[in-house]
């Protein structure tokens, strides 16, 4: 199978290609500058595999949640690619694949995926590696790192710990593990066979906070009510 595999949700932009049983990737700074160093990267790796892009059975990017600036990019760059050279594109949410990462790097099997979201916020799920395959919840959640809850007996697996050490579920263990390409290309055959690709214009982020501007409003909003209540029990 040849593969094209990227993610920019990160702090660390994330490229692998895929040609048969061979594999060539690359990492290196990613959010803001990914936009600048994901075609070089891209380029570069297809031709050490000696690969044209419509030689490729899909294109498999990074869909989110994560780096706003990241996600447009990663969508962007896959869906011009993708038209160009008329295959499918591969959507992979990144918090299945920091919980493959986990899973190849530390063993775990049963684990709860987080993601810094910044703004003091982290994204999470649990996910549960049964008969070869990913057990994924029906959705993601967004919450303060302090208010996440964990299962007994799940693994905290992600790159939020060192960013929230005392405030991210303290009582579990915790791995490192990031939403690289190398795990998206472990990922991509059973999802490519449930039917995942799709065409190129479907190459659309999965934002679980919809607008930075307006959760701001609203966390303003919160500080003001609090500041109020506060007051109104001094004056009390």
């Amino acid at each position: 199978m040849n593969l094209l595999a990227l993610d920019t949700s990160t702090d660390t932009l994330f490229v692998a290609v895929q040609r048969g049983d061979a594999v060539w990737q690359y990492s290196g700074p990613g959010a803001q500058q990914s936009s600048a160093q994901l075609l070089p990267a891209i380029r570069q790796l297809m031709q050490d595999a000696g690969l044209a892009f419509r030689q490729l059975d899909a294109i498999a990017f990074g869909r989110g949640p994560g780096s706003f600036t990241g996600l447009r990019t990663a969508c962007a760059i896959t869906q011009g690619l993708a038209f160009a050279a008329k295959v499918p594109v591969l959507p992979v949410d990144s918090l299945l694949t920091v919980a493959e990462e986990a899973r190849h790097l530390h063993g775990c099997t049963e684990l709860q995926a987080v993601l810094d979201a910044r703004m003091n916020e982290v994204y999470h799920a649990p996910f549960r590696y049964v008969d070869g395959q990913w057990i994924e919840p029906e959705d993601f959640g967004l919450c303060a790192p302090e208010a996440m809850q964990v299962a007994a007996g799940l693994t905290v697996a992600g790159n939020a710990q060192h960013v929230y050490p005392e405030l991210l579920a303290p009582a579990a263990t915790h791995v490192h593990a990031l939403p690289t390409a190398t795990a998206m290309l472990r990922l991509a055959p059973a999802l490519l066979a449930k039917g995942c690709a799709v065409p190129a214009e479907q190459a659309l982020p999965r934002y679980i906070r919809d607008k930075v501007a307006k959760t701001t409003a609203e966390r303003e909003s919160e500080k003001a009510a609090a500041a109020h209540a506060e007051k109104n029990q001094v004056a009390q």
